[in-house]
């Protein structure tokens, strides 16, 4: 693969986080704004990886906290672009916690996150397309399109 392609897999990134007592609430689980400052780091490196440029995040489009995990446990969050419009990009990021001795693992949670690629200046610039080799990238990212186009609806009909 060229690395000047962009594609999904170009952009794509693997965390890997510890999961210490100072993490976690009294129940010995991940506190979830801990799980979502991960996501949000692991899906800028990847807009990063893609565009190059800095980034900064617009907004979470959704996130399910699918199962809870503990202390001492570790957390793999693998983000990458699923679909680039003009200035902005979503990434969909998913962790699963591993067992530190068994190594089983199981997904946690999901996360779509929109990054908006910037100047010096702090104003947003064009980002590059995204390349997409296969069927389940397009469908990704036609999906995509349609929950921005949504999300930008609701933005326009909602006052804050």
């Amino acid at each position: 693969m060229s690395p000047t392609r962009r594609t999904p897999a170009a952009s794509r990134v693997v965390m890997t986080e510890i999961v210490l007592p100072a993490d976690t609430n009294n129940y010995g689980t991940i506190f979830g704004g801990r799980l979502l400052a991960l996501a949000d780091k692991c899906a800028a490196v990847a807009a990063i990886r893609h565009c190059r440029q800095p980034v900064v995040t617009a907004s979470f489009d959704r996130v399910d906290f699918l199962r809870p995990v503990k202390s001492r446990y570790f957390v793999i969050l693998t983000g990458e672009v699923t679909a680039t419009f003009r200035t902005s990009m979503e990434i969909q990021v998913t962790v699963e916690a591993e067992h530190p001795e068994r190594g089983e693992r199981e997904t946690t949670c999901l996360a779509r996150i929109t990054m908006v690629a910037i100047d010096e200046h702090g104003r947003p610039v064009t980002v590059p397309p995204l390349e997409c080799d296969t069927e389940d990238e397009r469908r990704r990212a036609e999906r995509a399109a349609e929950r921005r186009r949504q999300r930008l609806e609701r933005r326009d009909l909602e006052a804050f």
